[in-house]
């Protein structure tokens, strides 16, 4: 029997890189996947992706910005599988890279922590309430080494990354013992559009970055996929409250 066999698992920003990665990754597992992202064409293209590969999935548009919107998803995930049993919170964005966090804009400020720590929250809000209704499920955050150590040039960036793991412990805290566990998953920098953008801003090439961590490579969304299965799967009841990094050396240093 597949890991997740008579799931539901949600993922949002499941249009692209490590989301897209893990929602196949769920799918291949047995798990009804239902993916909310806010470009509807590549969030359909996942969908296909999955179905193509034999698994079942379901799209909802949705801005992790509009309370209303993740409201939605959710009930749209119940009401077409009858239940919500995983989530991998994983929308995010970088935001801008500027040489210090006195450069930064308001707007950019307002941009990186309404997506990266509201939408977390909003996601929980509404996917804590339907998990406690069946008697228990497993949330993935999505935060980033960038979550545990300062980052000159995109410092709202870590700043949003470090909140998302208040916001894991908390919730943790706060329903474990109802039987919902609740993780992190902090990536290095892993081969997607963001991290091109991210070398782009920094004047840098992508293969330039390999430097950066021990194990002499960038990281691959497949990798951060697995870790996020691992962190939703019975493997890991034990684990709740934690920040799993997949950095290839990077916070060792």
């Amino acid at each position: 029997m597949k890991e997740f066999e008579g799931k539901v698992a949600l993922v949002t920003g499941g249009g692209s890189g490590i989301g897209r990665a893990t929602a196949q990754a769920f799918a291949r597992e047995g798990a009804k996947v239902v993916i909310g992202n806010r470009n509807v064409q590549r969030g359909e293209e996942t969908v296909t992706m999955i179905r193509d590969a034999g698994g079942t999935a379901s799209f909802k548009r949705t801005d992790v910005l509009v309370a209303a919107e993740i409201k939605a998803l959710v009930e749209h995930a119940v009401k077409t599988y009858g239940r919500l049993d995983l989530a991998f919170n994983n929308a995010g964005v970088e935001g801008e890279v500027q040489l210090t966090i006195v450069d930064q804009t308001e707007a950019n400020f307002d941009a990186v922590m309404g997506v990266n720590v509201k939408g977390v929250w909003l996601s929980m809000k509404y996917e804590i309430p339907r998990m406690l209704e069946q008697g228990g499920g497993a949330i993935v955050n999505c935060s980033s080494v960038a979550g545990l150590i300062g980052f000159p040039g995109v410092g709202i960036y870590a700043a949003s990354k470090h909140a998302v793991i208040g916001l894991t412990k908390t919730a943790a805290l706060e329903f474990s013992a109802k039987g919902i566990r609740v993780n992190a998953v902090n990536p290095a920098v892993i081969d997607t559009e963001m991290v091109d953008r991210l070398a782009d801003g920094m004047s840098m090439k992508k293969g330039d970055l390999s430097t950066l961590h021990p194990i002499g490579r960038i990281g691959r969304v497949e990798e951060v996929a697995e870790a996020v299965l691992w962190l939703c799967s019975s493997k890991s009841s034990f684990v709740t409250g934690h920040s799993l990094l997949v950095d290839g050396g990077f916070t060792a240093q």
